[in-house]
């Protein structure tokens, strides 16, 4: 890589986070330490506003921002296949705002670059969750991102129903179904609950705070242990 690229990846890696420590930007960039600290060094005598230093982290200035960047052909045709591969899996709502993004970066792009994007040779059949589940998802969605407190009727595997009180963490797509991950105030532990046998979610009125143990953090720390990942790899879906 060119040096003048590598430093304009670099602003582009501090950009696009709140702090990145060195040893991170030196592993994306695939350089010693060294040569990170002495780039971050031109950077900064060139009058790029990069706070912090070794040891610490680094970020922008606030307030600095940089002009819009253009996307290549490769990035975009990228982007067009993301929307086409998400969108039978998501919810409407989701699925508005992808498109209406990615329509607003093809109309800025060059007509050669928005013609080779739309040209793209992958597609994806309309086969994904039934409209009943992906409805659901945008509820479940919200509440998590607005840490409403749900009640769910659910259904177990043998088909015994229950009635529980959650906190959504996260929704989680396995390639056959949409999971919950969740704290649950019943059984006071995490649990993983199946969208496809969610008979009804309430959002209550009530939100949840980041109380510790019980955090997405927590709960994604909690499904390494005990073996999601491994499960993920083999492709089963795991149980709700």
């Amino acid at each position: 890589m060119r040096r003048a690229d590598r430093l304009f990846q670099l602003v582009q890696l501090i950009r696009g986070r709140r702090l990145s420590t060195a040893a991170w930007l030196a592993g994306r960039l695939e350089v010693s330490l060294r040569t990170l600290y002495r780039d971050v060094a031109d950077l900064q005598a060139q009058g790029v506003p990069i706070e912090g230093e070794a040891g610490v982290g680094y970020r922008f200035g606030a307030g600095y921002e940089l002009p819009p960047l253009m996307f290549s052909t490769e990035e975009a045709k990228a982007l067009v296949a993301a929307v086409r591969i998400a969108g039978p899996r998501m919810d409407a709502a989701l699925v508005a705002q992808a498109e209406n993004a990615l329509s607003k970066i093809l109309a800025v792009l060059p007509s050669a670059a928005r013609t080779a994007a739309e040209a793209q040779v992958l597609f994806v059949p309309a086969v994904g969750p039934d409209a009943v589940t992906l409805t659901r998802l945008a509820v479940l969605r919200q509440a998590a991102e607005s840490r409403h407190l749900l009640r769910l009727l659910y259904r177990d595997q043998g088909g015994a129903p229950s009635e529980r009180k959650v906190r959504p963490l996260g929704c989680f797509f396995w390639g056959a179904v949409w999971t919950l991950g969740a704290w649950c105030e019943l059984r006071q532990d995490f649990r993983n609950f199946r969208l496809d046998r969610i008979v009804d979610a309430e959002r209550l009125d009530d939100r949840f705070r980041d109380d510790a143990g019980r955090t997405l953090a927590d709960f994604l720390r909690h499904s390494e242990r005990s073996g999601w990942a491994a499960a993920r790899a083999a492709g089963p879906v795991p149980p709700g």
